[in-house]
């Protein structure tokens, strides 16, 4: 799979995870959560480079791509990626709670995506 490809699979599982769980529908969420996490997985397996390039999705229009894209590259992306969880951190619902946790984990230091 190309690197560009990969990028896109991460974004369109981490959607289907978020409408999937809002359906109610928590083991099809999860299926979609291990799709997103392979395409990480198969990202950070080039480096910097499929780093670099998951990097476009911190200005992706759906809020959970841009929160989830900014929690696996805190360590990579730095003060990019803790912009953009702060900002989405303010939101009411499970968008805010998801970019406030990836935050708390960050300073607490437990905070281990990218190692995974």
């Amino acid at each position: 799979m190309k690197l560009q490809e990969l990028v896109d699979s991460f974004a369109e599982s981490v959607e289907a995870q978020s409408r999937l769980m809002a359906l109610g529908d928590p083991l099809a969420g999860n299926r979609e959560a291990q799709r997103y996490i392979a395409a990480f997985d198969a990202l950070k397996a080039h480096g910097d480079s499929g780093r670099d390039l998951l990097e476009q999705l911190l200005d992706d229009p759906r809020v959970e791509v841009r929160i989830m894209a900014a929690a696996y590259l805190l360590r990579h992306s730095g003060q990019r990626a803790h912009r953009v969880l702060d900002e989405e951190s303010r939101r009411i619902g499970i968008s805010g709670f998801s970019a406030r946790q990836a935050l708390q984990r960050w300073r607490d230091g437990s905070w281990q995506l990218d190692l995974l």
